[in-house]
C-alpha cells in the first residue's frame, strides 16, 4: 500500500472526527450510512443516531461548557463515554442524563477527571484516530466500518462489531502500532452476541 494513499485517507478523515455535541448531525449521517455492515441494519443505526443525538441534547441542555470535552459512540443501544471533565460530580451527572435517554441498553463510562491536553491533545488523539480509521480501512482483513473509534488523552477506544476473534485481535495489533498511542481498549463484541443491558462504570 502507498503511503500516499495512507496520508490521502487521512486528510478525508480527519474532517469527519467531530464528536462533540456540537458535531451531532455529522455523527447522525455516518451512522446511516454505515448501517449496511452493522448487526442492526438501517433502522438500527437511526435509533442509534437518534440516540446519540438525545443525549448531547441532553448535556447542552444542562450545561454546555461542562460537557464540551465529552464525546459518544452508540451500536445497538450501546454507549461509550470518553472525554473529560473537571470534577467527579460531572461525571456521574453525564452518565445520569444518558440513561434517562429511551432506548439506551449499556452505558461503558470512560469519562476521565482531570485537566485536558488543550488543543495540541486533541489534534494529536484526532490525527490517532484518523490514522487508524485509514490503516483499518486499508486492511482486507478487516471489516472496518464495522469498529467506531474514539480516542482521549492517547487511549484508543474501540466499539463495534467484530466478524471474528482473529479479526479484532488484528485490529487491536494494528492500533497498538499507531504513534502515541498509550493504550487499546475494546469494547466491541462478536458478531450475533446479545446486547445486555447494564451499566459499566470505573
Amino acid at each position: 500500500m502507498k503511503k500516499s494513499h495512507i496520508l490521502l485517507a487521512i486528510s478525508s478523515l480527519a474532517l469527519l472526527n467531530a464528536c462533540t455535541p456540537l458535531g451531532m448531525a455529522t455523527g447522525a449521517a455516518a451512522g446511516v450510512g454505515n448501517a449496511a455492515s452493522k448487526e442492526g441494519g438501517i433502522s438500527g443505526a437511526v435509533t442509534d443516531a437518534s440516540i446519540k443525538g438525545q443525549i448531547n441534547e441532553s448535556w447542552i441542555n444542562y450545561n454546555l461548557e461542562t460537557f464540551s470535552k465529552l464525546s459518544t459512540t452508540v451500536n445497538q443501544g450501546r454507549v461509550l463515554l470518553t472525554g473529560v471533565v473537571q470534577n467527579p460530580e460531572d461525571r456521574v451527572e453525564a452518565v445520569r442524563l444518558v440513561w434517562q435517554v429511551k432506548g439506551v441498553k449499556q452505558v461503558i463510562n470512560e469519562i476521565r477527571v482531570s485537566e485536558s491536553e488543550g488543543v495540541p491533545g486533541f489534534v494529536k488523539d484526532t490525527w490517532i484516530t484518523s490514522r487508524l480509521r485509514a490503516e483499518l480501512t486499508f486492511e482486507k482483513n478487516v471489516s472496518s466500518l464495522n469498529y467506531s473509534i474514539d480516542t482521549v488523552q492517547g487511549v484508543v477506544y474501540l466499539m463495534g462489531v467484530a466478524m471474528s476473534q482473529d479479526e479484532l485481535n488484528r485490529v487491536m495489533q494494528i492500533a497498538r502500532t499507531i504513534p502515541n498511542v498509550k493504550q487499546v481498549v475494546s469494547y466491541v463484541k462478536m458478531v450475533g452476541e446479545p446486547v445486555t443491558p447494564t451499566n459499566v462504570m470505573q
